[in-house]
């Protein structure tokens, strides 16, 4: 295909940007271009946010490269250099290379030949410019070659300089073509940027309610890596007053809750966040966003341990909830009282301190200790369980032989009675 409006320019990258460039010489990175580059000379650079994240000084987690080469050809070349080759996405022209036991995603370029606002269907092309057309944003069309230059047609090094995340081109169409990129847009702004692009934003207020046609997967995916950013809050509250965040959850956010439990925990995780956002409005939600069980679990645990956790808790109150709750479910609920205040900053400082100190008590008695010492299986092992614990959990949590007193005694008690 052709007809791009932009034109091919490559730009060396400036020694300051080189020296974030590092990964350039990986091993494995190599090996995947060298055995693209054999098919065909030029065919392969790296793209998207191992690009972008590098002209921004941080460090990539994940390397993606584009290809004129076709998939089929791709994965030929790939496979003759001894390079395993997984089709991940190959109806989309994506095949993961395998090189020194890490994956790197090869993708053909592509042209959008239709989109209805979920998916795209889409044609290759061996023209750069219209690949980084079809993008979302400027910072995530810039390309690279292997030896080092930037290609970058629609301004995206400008934009990341000035830490700016802009739709390429028309922000309603690029929305239009796929209405995730309205969260999208919350959340690489929220990585990168201390204000939102004016045309994007507006943008998504106009369009929101296209996200209806999105899978409750997608946007639950989506959301939870905007909750776990650092800065989730600045991103919370301009989707709640652009209305976006209305079409995620109907009920009303506490965002000043969920603001202080970024402030109190830059590293809290999404099923917290959710419960410092809606608490008990949030009922139904981790299923509505396709959360898993054990997400699940640690939002609905946090709000309902939420009344167990007050100010100034002492020693032993403290060993009890570890005993009733575990660690984890006590700090949770911890951090989400913090958050909407119901205990202090302090408070949770010292509770957090504590939970990493104490051990968790365990009791070592059990309901066949009481039947070997002679009761009948039924409720009095039940009541003389639960007559030890109590004592135990009384007595401050004493070890072994301690328990073993409190059970004696409960048994002889009962035998007598």
């Amino acid at each position: 295909m052709s007809g791009s409006p932009y034109k091919e320019a490559l730009k060396d990258l400036a020694p300051e940007q080189r020296a974030h460039f590092s990964w350039l010489d990986a091993p494995h990175l190599k090996r995947v271009i060298a055995a693209l580059e054999t098919a065909e000379a030029g065919s392969a650079r790296y793209v998207g946010g191992c690009v972008r994240d590098s002209l921004l000084g941080v460090a990539p987690k994940d390397f993606d490269v584009a290809t004129v080469l076709t998939p089929d050809k791709a994965t030929a070349a790939l496979k003759a250099a001894g390079l395993g080759v997984a089709p991940t996405g190959i109806d989309h022209g994506t095949v993961t290379a395998i090189a020194d036991h890490k994956g790197v995603e090869v993708t053909t370029l592509r042209a959008d030949v239709s989109t209805d606002g979920r998916r795209a269907t889409v044609a290759f092309t061996r023209d750069w410019a219209i690949d980084a057309g079809r993008r979302d944003f400027t910072v995530n069309a810039i390309y690279l070659t292997p030896d080092g230059k930037l290609y970058d047609p629609v301004g995206g090094v400008d934009d990341a300089a000035k830490k700016i995340v802009r739709f390429i081109g028309e922000p309603e169409a690029r929305i239009r073509e796929d209405y995730l990129r309205i969260l999208r847009f919350f959340r690489f702004s929220a990585r990168f940027c201390e204000t939102f692009d004016a045309a994007g934003l507006a943008a998504c207020a106009a369009l929101k309610d296209g996200m209806g046609q999105l899978s409750a997967e997608r946007i639950g995916a989506e959301m939870t890596g905007i909750l776990c950013l650092p800065r989730a809050a600045f991103a919370l509250e301009a989707m709640a007053q652009t209305g976006v965040l209305d079409q995620v959850w109907p009920q009303k956010p506490d965002l000043a809750a969920a603001a202080r439990m970024k402030n109190i925990d830059p590293g809290a995780p999404a099923p917290l966040m959710l419960a410092a956002l809606y608490g008990e409005r949030g009922q139904g939600i981790g299923s509505a966003l396709r959360l898993s069980n054990a997400e699940k679990a640690v939002r609905s645990n946090a709000v309902i341990n939420l009344a167990a956790v007050a100010p100034s808790l002492s020693d032993h109150k403290v060993r009890e909830l570890i005993y009733r709750l575990g660690k984890d479910g006590l700090g949770d609920a911890g951090l989400l009282a913090a958050a909407r205040g119901d205990i202090s900053a302090d408070d949770y400082a010292s509770l957090k301190d504590r939970i990493d100190r104490f051990d968790a008590p365990v009791l070592s008695i059990s309901g066949k200790d009481v039947v070997k010492a002679g009761v009948a299986p039924g409720p009095a092992v039940s009541a003389i369980l639960a007559g030890t614990e109590k004592t135990w959990i009384g007595e401050d949590f004493p070890g072994p032989e301690r328990q073993r007193d409190i059970l004696d005694a409960l048994i002889k008690q009962h035998k007598s009675a």
